[in-house]
C-alpha cells in the first residue's frame, strides 16, 4: 500500500488508466475539516498542477480576510488516490495552502505547519525521521437529532447496541436482545457485534485508498470501533487520518448509519480517544531505544516525553481542542489524564506498548482525540518533545506501574504526579501563556488568533448553554 503516483507523468497515465473524468483537490482548515474543489480533468493540466489552484481563503473560518481573500492550492501530486465514492470516476489530491501576498507557504495551512515541523526536526540535528501511529476510535450509531434553541437544548443518538434499546419495538423484526452494556463492547464476537461486515468494508476501501491496514474490532463503548492502521512519517500520518475518517464516515453513512469521532458522545459510558505512538530516529537507529533500560526507553525518549508534559495545557490546547474532549478524560472512563509514563499501563497518559526489539519501542501518549487536526496535533507534540530534548529533560515523573485509576486526586497531589487541564478554557489560556516553544512552527499573532477562534467556536457557546442537568440540580433552588 502507500503511493500511486511519484510525479506529474505518472500522475497523468494513472488518470488515463482509471478513466478519470474530475480531479478533487482537497484542503485542511484550522479545525482540521477537509474542504475541496473539483475539477474537470479536462481543464487540469501540467501548468495548472505546478502553478495552483485558486480559491477563496476568506470564506474558509479565521483565514484571510476579504480584501486579501485570493489564495492558491498547491497539489502534492503524491497524494493522489480515486474516490471510492463518487458515481464519476474521480481522483482526489491533498493540497498545501499557498500564500500569494507573501510568496511562501500559508502560516495557517496545518500541513504547511506540519512541514515546518519537520524542518524543525532537520534543524535541531537531534534526528532525521519521526514516525506517528494515530490510533482513531468512532462510535457508529442508527440516527441522531440536535435540538439547538434558546429554549430547548437536547440530543438524542440512538444505536440498537445501546442499553437503552433493550424494550425497543422493531418492525418486521424481534428486538435480539444482544448488546455489548456499559463499557461491555471490548472484542465481542457476532451477534453482540453487530458492525464485523461494516468494519471490513471499511477495511477493505481504507486499503484501496492507499493505507495498510492491520486489523478492525468493537471497542470498549456501546457502539464504538477502532481501526488500526500502520505509523508513517508525520505529514502522510496525518493525511491517513483524513483520509480514514473520510472512509469511516462515508461507508457508515452508505449503509443508512451515522459515525462520529466525538470526543464523548454518551454519557456514563468511554469515549473516543486518538492514542498517538511517537518515535524519532537517526540514520535508521530508533533514538527511543535503550536496551536494559526500562521499558527499553532510552534518555532520548523520556527529555521528549517530559517536554510534552511540561507544555501540557499548550499541548492539548491542539490535540484536545474542544470542549467535548475534556468530558471524555474525566476519572471513571479509562480516561489518561494522569501525566507519568508506564509500561503496558492504559491507565497513565503515556503507555510504553510491550514490543519485541529496537524497532517497536515507542511512546504512546493516549489523551489526544479526534477533534484534533492531525497536522496540527502532530507538529505540537513532536515540537514539545523537541523541546525537552534541547532543554536535557524538564521534571518527569515515573514510571508509575500501579492502576492510576485508583489513585484519589489527593494522593496525586501529594506525590507530585500532575494532571492534564480540566476544561478546554484551561489549556487554551496556558497556550496564551506557554507558546514560545511553538516559534519554529506558529507566531504569536497565529497563537492568538488560534486561542480566540477557539474560544468563540467552543468555549463560550458551551459555558453560555444551560444543560438539562443544571435544571436538575439547580431549577427548584
Amino acid at each position: 500500500m502507500g503511493k500511486f503516483v511519484n510525479n506529474l507523468a505518472e500522475f497523468n497515465k494513472y488518470c488515463e488508466e482509471n478513466e478519470v473524468e474530475f480531479v478533487d483537490f482537497r484542503f485542511t482548515d484550522i479545525k482540521g475539516a477537509w474542504h475541496h474543489i473539483s475539477y474537470r480533468a479536462s481543464a487540469v493540466g501540467n501548468d495548472m498542477l505546478e502553478a495552483g489552484v485558486p480559491f477563496d481563503g476568506s470564506s474558509i473560518e479565521a483565514w484571510q480576510p476579504i480584501n486579501e481573500s485570493d489564495m492558491l492550492l498547491k497539489p502534492d501530486i503524491e497524494t493522489a488516490f480515486m474516490d471510492p465514492f463518487t458515481a464519476d470516476s474521480t481522483v482526489i489530491v491533498i493540497c498545501d495552502v499557498y500564500d500569494i501576498y507573501k510568496n511562501e507557504a500559508y502560516a495557517k495551512c496545518p500541513r504547511s505547519i506540519a512541514k515546518k515541523a519537520l524542518k524543525a526536526l532537520d534543524d535541531a540535528g537531534i534526528a532525521d525521521a519521526a514516525y506517528f501511529g494515530p490510533e482513531n476510535e468512532f462510535f457508529i450509531f442508527d440516527d441522531v437529532k440536535i435540538v439547538d434553541h434558546d429554549n430547548h437544548q437536547s440530543f438524542k443518538v440512538e444505536t440498537d447496541e445501546g442499553h437503552w434499546a433493550d424494550a425497543a419495538d422493531y418492525e418486521d423484526v424481534g428486538n435480539m436482545g444482544h448488546r455489548p452494556r456499559i463499557k461491555g463492547g471490548y472484542f465481542p464476537v457476532m451477534p453482540t457485534d453487530p458492525a464485523v461486515d461494516l468494519r471490513a468494508e471499511m477495511m477493505l476501501l481504507l486499503e484501496e485508498v492507499g493505507l495498510e491496514v492491520m486489523l478492525g474490532h468493537h471497542e470498549v463503548a456501546q457502539g464504538q470501533h477502532e481501526i488500526g492502521i500502520v505509523f508513517s512519517d508525520i505529514i502522510t500520518a496525518a493525511d491517513n487520518v483524513q483520509k480514514y475518517k473520510y472512509v469511516v464516515k462515508m461507508v457508515a453513512h452508505l449503509n443508512g448509519k451515522t459515525a462520529t469521532f466525538m470526543p464523548k458522545p454518551i454519557y456514563n459510558d468511554n469515549g473516543n480517544g486518538m492514542h498517538v505512538h511517537q518515535s524519532l530516529w537517526k540514520d535508521g537507529t530508533n533514538l527511543f531505544y535503550e536496551k536494559g533500560a526500562y521499558a527499553n526507553l532510552s534518555k532520548t525518549a523520556l527529555d521528549y516525553l517530559s517536554g510534552i508534559f511540561q507544555h501540557k495545557e499548550a499541548v492539548a490546547a491542539f490535540t484536545n481542542p474542544s470542549t467535548n474532549s475534556y468530558k471524555r478524560l474525566l476519572p471513571g472512563f479509562e480516561a489518561p489524564r494522569i501525566l507519568t509514563y508506564s509500561s503496558q499501563n492504559r491507565s497513565a497518559a503515556c503507555r510504553i506498548p510491550y514490543g519485541a526489539g529496537e524497532k517497536a519501542v515507542r511512546i504512546e501518549t493516549r489523551f489526544p482525540d479526534s477533534t484534533a487536526c492531525p497536522y496540527l496535533a502532530f507538529s505540537v507534540l513532536m515540537i514539545a518533545g523537541l523541546d525537552g530534548i534541547k532543554q536535557g529533560g524538564y521534571p518527569l515523573v515515573g514510571p508509575v506501574n500501579e492502576d492510576l485509576f485508583e489513585i484519589s486526586r489527593k494522593e496525586l497531589a501529594e506525590r507530585g504526579i500532575p494532571e492534564l487541564a480540566s476544561t478546554f478554557r484551561d489549556s487554551l489560556e496556558g497556550l496564551e501563556k506557554d507558546h514560545d516553544f511553538l516559534a519554529p512552527i506558529m507566531d504569536h499573532d497565529y497563537v492568538m488568533e488560534y486561542s480566540q477562534y477557539m474560544f468563540d467556536r467552543h468555549v463560550y457557546p458551551v459555558e453560555g448553554r444551560p444543560t438539562a442537568f443544571e435544571y436538575i440540580a439547580t431549577y427548584s433552588c
